[in-house]
Parts: structure tokens; sequence; C-alpha cells
């Protein structure tokens, strides 16, 4: 099972764990190849006109140059604009969810419904540092992970009980504001098993940094055993 978090001096972003998010990816990658293509060509211009005294009476004053400086931009911001719209819609769509979450914010920690079923549902507290296992993480653990089936639409209602809170896992490309008396909804697949982290990404409050998420993606026979386990327990 794979351990998904950033690591120290980290310049990329984290793998994807999610069809959404391997698109999110490529779609940075490619923006990103056009801002280096649009920086170099910049920064040619300015040391060519910097460095040189010759001057050319085409360029100074020039129709066609003035047309193509025009259009090219257009054309570049579409290149952009397509594959954005594109993701925001994907990242939007809900088909037929196989299990719902309702994830809530408070001050610090998050409490978890799977209204799916009668009696499931939990609060999730980060585990303090004196209390970490060996190979856990500090400020990321928590004493009840979120847990879900792999390779299976899951939909996640974000709301909060005080104050503004965002449920955000990297790794799965969800982020989603947790706002007082108004329910939000996100969804994810998870492409495989793992530990997915995540943290509350709007300040609120003191202890703002002390509210970690765990999704802990298992294949479908094992999310029923854990469910199965659950109920009984409750």
């Amino acid at each position: 099972m794979n351990n998904l978090m950033a690591h120290p001096s980290q310049l990329g972003f984290q793998d994807a764990a999610s069809p959404v998010m391997e698109e999110l990816l490529h779609f940075h990658d490619h923006t990103l190849m056009i801002v280096f293509l649009i920086s170099t060509l910049v920064l040619y211009i300015i040391m060519a006109m910097v460095s040189t005294k010759l001057t050319n009476k085409y360029i100074l004053d020039s129709q066609e140059i003035e047309i193509v400086w025009t259009i090219l931009p257009a054309v570049i911001l579409i290149m952009i604009a397509l594959p954005s719209l594109r993701i925001l819609y994907l990242m939007d769509e809900i088909n037929d969810p196989h299990l719902t979450v309702k994830s809530m914010g408070h001050q610090w920690y998050w409490s978890y419904e799977y209204t799916d079923y009668e009696d499931i549902g939990f609060d999730s507290y980060m585990i303090p540092t004196q209390n970490l296992s060996s190979g856990q993480f500090r400020l990321l653990e928590t004493d009840h992970r979120m847990v879900v089936p792999t390779e299976s639409p899951i939909r996640v209602l974000v709301s909060a009980d005080d104050v503004l809170h965002a449920w955000t896992v990297p790794a799965l490309g969800v982020k989603m504001d947790a706002v007082p008396g108004r329910l939000n909804q996100a969804s994810f697949v998870t492409s495989r098993p793992g530990v997915f982290y995540g943290q509350c990404s709007e300040i609120c409050g003191a202890n703002h940094s002390f509210m970690p998420i765990v999704v802990e993606a298992v294949p479908l026979q094992h999310f029923e055993t854990w469910s199965s386990s659950m109920l009984e327990e409750a």
C-alpha cells in the first residue's frame, strides 16, 4: 500500500492518485511549456534590443508584425482556456456515486458520516507527536481514517460547524471549502490502494495546522469488511 505525501524540497506535485489529478498534472505541464516558450522569446527580444545598435524600419513600423503579435497571444490563450474548461467540467461531474461521505469541519478536527449506512460516523483527530507509532507522520496522522473503496466514484459532502475550513487532499485533486450553513460537494475516484494525506486549507483559528485529513483507499472486499466491523461496534 502506498503512502502518498509531499517530500522535503519537493519542486513538483505529488503523484496523482485519481484520474482528475492526472488531468491536472498534464494541464500544468502543458501550460508550463507555453510559459517557458513565452519567457524565452521575451528574454531573447530584450537581449537583442539591448545588445545591438542596428534598427529595422520594418520592425519599427509594420502592420504585419502588429497583426501577428495581436493574433498569436489570442491563439495561445485559447490553447490554455480550452483544456482548462474541460477539466473544470470534469471536476464537477458526479455520475452515480457508489458511496457518499459527509465531512464536517470543526475547530479543530473533522467528523465523517457515511450516509449510505445507518450508524457509521466518527470524529477524526490528529495524533499528538508523543503518541505517534514508528513510521507515522508528524502532524498528518489521525486516530480515525476516512476509508473508501478503490476505483469507485466517491461523493464527499463538505460543510462546517463553526468557521470556514477547506477539505483538501492534493494527491486526489480535491479541494473544497467547508462553509457553515452551506453543503458543498466534491467527487473523486482513487486509482489504486494507498493512504493519502491532506490538511485544512483555510485559516480557521489557532490550531488550523493541526486538523489533518487521511484518506485510506482499499479494495472493495476490504472496505466491506471494515464497514461491517464499524457497524458491529456501533
